[in-house]
């Protein structure tokens, strides 16, 4: 296939998938692998967690896009960080009542609760061509939406990457890009500047956006995307005990990942700290992103444990939710590679060695109805076995698969197992690998799904 028609499939593609209605997706990390996904922000209404991100795509043929081609938003939500539900495309850019058309402009945006109503905030390149980008609002009554948008952007903002503040009584608009960041207070109608934007001080030179703030202990995080010269994209973080600053830098949350940008989020839900953030491993070009998470740790003084990207990512996954164990948590002679044949795109785990396993840590089976177990797995040959532990390689055993000639390595099937005896609580999930000695290829295993 050449490279025309292999974009113009590709765009196709996402233009059937824009017109799916909402759909339930399951992953680790990434959090969602059907689409592009960037710039996540997150956020906790009503005891439910939704992230707010941005959506990549291939520039479709013939269209002179810029650097990203960023077309609309789409939003997502969970309540145990392991099952995704896609709401739909709430916004087009060619939708943005005072935006330029075929823009491809819709960068990082934003969502806010105040009182019984809901306040989208997003960048785009405006049609009057008064500043690179501006910012403008949307108003609904369901974090989902839809939203109303407003017919024209915030009057004496110009910028990119909106942060929003509820703070009591007062909201605060954090946005900017490049050398400089801002802060406004808002009105109360959320659609206008209180007072003249001010520059956030005291951060370290360098070009600088995605500007996030939360309040902790009555501290403020004023956390932000940072290029070093040296490194890349990192994100950092300054705090302040007023959300007008003046503010004090502490230093990176996020080392650089991948010579990429990263632009990030932070919210606390279910008494777990969490850091949203994008990585574009799925795609191998750092133009197609894909949202991602992990907990966040604070030091016993305030100040944030520099977090490491993992493959196992947040949530406690149970009964019907699907486990990708290829994001394990710790493994032994196995690896992980890109998934072969029709699946999904995403990892498996491959080369599995006598003896070898991978582990999967938090999965919650509830109060013991859970019955049998099923696989996604290829092989080639039909010498070997894989048993489901408890808790560590030696723990007790729950199932155990027979490996079965699928076809082919690159042939996958579909196999169901008995539990063989009920499971309560939350337990670490170890498949261990059987065969002869000698062999390194036992079988190629995507995932595990647990039911009733």
């Amino acid at each position: 296939m050449n490279k025309k028609k292999l974009v113009r499939l590709i765009n196709t593609l996402w233009f059937f998938l824009a017109l799916l209605p909402a759909l339930v997706v399951k992953a680790q990390n990434p959090l969602v692998t059907h689409r592009f996904t960037a710039d996540p922000t997150a956020r906790v209404f009503d005891g439910r967690l939704y992230v707010y991100p941005s959506t990549d795509i291939v520039p479709p043929e013939g269209i002179d896009a810029p650097r990203f081609c960023m077309p609309g938003y789409h939003i997502f939500s969970t309540e145990n960080g392991a099952s995704w539900k896609d709401h739909g495309q709430i916004l087009d850019h060619n939708e943005v009542p005072w935006g330029k058309k075929n823009a491809y402009g819709m960068w990082a945006p934003d969502c806010i609760k105040r009182g019984d109503k809901y306040y989208y905030y997003y960048p785009a390149p405006p049609k009057d061509g008064s500043a690179f980008r501006r910012i403008g609002v949307g108003v609904s009554k369901s974090p989902g939406g839809p939203f109303k948008w407003e017919k024209n952007y915030i009057e004496g903002v110009q910028g990119i990457d909106p942060g929003l503040l509820l703070d009591g009584d007062s909201a605060y608009l954090y946005y900017g890009g490049g050398e400089e960041l801002f802060v406004a207070p808002l009105k109360d109608n959320m659609k206008e500047i209180a007072a003249e934007p001010i520059k956030v001080n005291a951060l370290p030179s360098g070009y600088k956006e995605g500007s996030f703030v939360f309040k902790r202990n009555e501290l403020y995080y004023f956390t932000f995307a940072h290029v070093f010269p040296d490194e890349g994209y990192t994100i950092a973080y300054a705090t302040s005990t007023n959300p007008m600053g003046p503010y004090t830098y502490r230093g990176k949350i996020m080392d650089n990942i991948s010579n990429g940008t990263n632009h990030h989020s932070i919210v606390k839900y279910k008494d777990q700290w969490i850091l949203f953030y994008h990585w574009w491993d799925i795609s191998g070009f750092n133009k197609l992103r894909s949202m991602r998470a992990d907990y966040i740790h604070f030091k016993e003084d305030g100040t944030i444990k520099k977090v490491k990207p993992t493959l196992r990512g947040i949530g406690t996954p149970g009964l019907g939710d699907t486990l990708q164990i290829d994001r394990y948590s710790s493994i032994h002679l196995a690896e992980t590679t890109f998934v072969s044949g029709n699946e999904p795109d995403g990892w498996m785990v491959h080369n599995t060695q006598p003896g070898g396993f991978v582990r999967f840590d938090r999965v919650n089976f509830g109060e013991g109805t859970a019955s049998k177990i099923t696989a996604r797995m290829a092989c080639g040959q039909r010498v070997g076995t894989f048993e489901v532990r408890l808790d560590n390689p030696k723990g007790k055993v729950i199932a155990t698969f027979e490996v079965t000639h699928t076809g082919g390595w690159n042939h996958w099937k579909t196999i169901t197992t008995d539990i063989t005896e009920p499971v309560t609580g939350i337990h670490d999930l170890v498949v261990v690998f059987h065969s002869e000695w000698g062999l390194n290829k036992i079988v190629n295993l995507n995932w595990l799904l647990i039911e009733d």
